[in-house]
């Protein structure tokens, strides 16, 4: 069993799995990997120095944004390197221990919860589906298939200025309820779909453009639990929703497989140094 130890320093807490970790599939990401045992439970950790992960030094660096994006990148290319071979909990990051006895004793609080959560995700992955809108096209599609538009296009072109004025009006108050309505159809038939190939779904908080760095709207932000043996038959449910929606203006993202955060109540767990 490696137990390998740094003398000094805190412990960080990648995840926990209940199989023997290969540990070389990460030994290019952290420094000195090594798994402590409890009750069935392998924990996936290495040492990481107090001047950086110390309660305020831990803050300190928190408001760096670069140091944030290059640590957490190491969080989740170290836990994903774990899961090829196994299934994973996955924990936030910078969840840190004093020591390995703390650790131990949160592993074994919490031992029959955590067997179940494995058990649970046991030969499945999580996926993510996020779907964007041109709202633009979205409208001239609206406008071409919605009758009534059509109808006040038609009389606004036969109407004096004054009338025409208030028609203009009154066509953008309908076409924004249109395409509303279009948007929460579009997006519940889609994620309907998708939920028919999965065990659990759920849909998290939409994404502002400042996060997501596209000039399109999120329109939903979907993740999936899925048998390993139906990811094929949901990527093609995908694949038919593109096909399907495209001339509507819609963009589909679908990643992963992903640590099964969102399906995992456990990360929060030894979240606090103890």
């Amino acid at each position: 069993m490696n137990t390998k130890e740094a003398k000094e320093g805190l412990i960080y807490l990648y995840c926990i799995t209940d199989k023997v970790p290969k540990l070389k599939e990460i030994e290019n990401l952290v420094a000195q990997p090594y798994f402590i045992y409890q009750q069935s439970l392998y924990a996936i950790v290495n040492k990481v120095k107090e001047s950086e992960f110390a309660e305020e030094n831990l803050k300190r660096n928190l408001a760096d944004l670069e140091w944030i994006k290059v640590k957490a990148n190491i969080h989740e290319k170290a836990i994903e390197g774990i899961m090829k071979n196994t299934c994973v909990i996955p924990f936030k990051f910078a969840t840190l221990f004093n020591t390995e006895s703390n650790l131990k004793t949160m592993l074994g609080a919490h031992l029959e919860r955590f067997k179940d959560i494995l058990k649970k995700l046991e030969n499945k992955e999580e996926w993510g589906v996020k779907i964007y809108c041109n709202p633009g096209k979205l409208k001239e599609n609206v406008i071409q298939e919605d009758e009534q538009l059509l109808n006040i296009d038609k009389e606004i072109n036969g109407s004096a200025p004054g009338k025409a004025y208030l028609l203009k009006k009154k066509k953008e108050e309908f076409l924004n309820i249109a395409v509303n309505k279009k948007l929460n159809e579009y997006g519940q038939v889609s994620f309907d779909r998708l939920k028919e190939k999965s065990t659990q779904a759920c849909i998290n908080k939409l994404l502002p453009k400042e996060v997501t760095e596209r000039n399109d709207e999120m329109i939903l932000n979907s993740v999936f639990l899925i048998n390993k043996d139906k990811v094929g038959d949901f990527l093609n449910i995908v694949d038919n929703l593109k096909t399907k929606y495209i001339d509507k203006g819609l963009f589909f993202d679908c990643t992963g497989p992903w640590p099964p955060y969102n399906f995992c109540e456990a990360t929060t767990y030894g979240a606090k140094r103890t």
